[in-house]
C-alpha cells in the first residue's frame, strides 16, 4: 500500500508550494510524477517551475519537451508514470487509478474551494478503505505545515 498525504491549502497556491515538495523529493533521490487537471495547466506549471526562483534549477518536463524518461520531475494531465516515478503529486482535480503503484502519493487541495474539500473527503474516505497509510497536513497561518492527522 501507498503513504497517501493530503496537503490542505489555506494560505498559499500550488505554485507557492509544489517547488519546494519537489525539491525535498529530489534531495530524498526520488522521481515524481506531477499529475494535473488539464494539458493547459501542465504547461503554465511548467513554465514557472523554470522561472519561480532564479537562483534554482528543478529539472523537470512534459509531453511538448519528450524524454519522459530523462526526467526526474514529469508534468502530466494523463494518468501515467513514464518516468519511473515513486512518488505522485497530484492537484487541480486530477484523479489517479494508480496511487498503489506509487511509494507516496501527495493530493494538494485548495481549503478555500469548497468544491476542492469535497473531493478531498471523498478521495480521503476512499484511499483509507483501500488501506493506504493516510496523513493530513493543513497550512498554517505563516504557510508552514501542520500535521492534523
Amino acid at each position: 500500500m501507498s503513504e497517501v498525504r493530503f496537503y490542505h491549502l489555506m494560505r498559499g497556491s500550488l505554485e507557492d508550494v509544489l517547488p519546494r515538495m519537489l525539491d525535498l523529493t529530489l534531495e530524498r533521490g526520488k522521481r515524481a510524477v506531477v499529475l494535473l487537471g488539464s494539458a493547459e495547466r501542465v504547461e503554465a506549471l511548467n513554465a514557472h517551475l523554470w522561472t519561480y526562483d532564479p537562483g534554482s534549477f528543478l529539472p523537470h518536463g512534459s509531453a511538448r519537451d519528450g524524454h519522459a524518461a530523462r526526467h526526474p520531475i514529469w508534468l502530466t494531465h494523463l494518468d501515467e508514470n513514464p518516468n519511473a516515478a515513486s512518488y505522485l503529486f497530484v492537484a487541480d482535480g486530477a484523479r489517479s487509478e494508480r496511487v498503489a503503484d506509487y511509494e507516496r502519493v501527495s493530493e494538494i487541495f485548495d481549503g478555500r474551494d469548497e468544491a476542492a474539500v469535497d473531493d478531498a473527503r471523498t478521495r480521503w474516505t476512499a484511499y483509507k478503505a483501500a488501506g493506504h497509510a493516510m496523513e493530513y497536513w493543513q497550512q498554517g497561518e505563516r504557510g508552514g505545515w501542520e500535521k492534523k492527522a
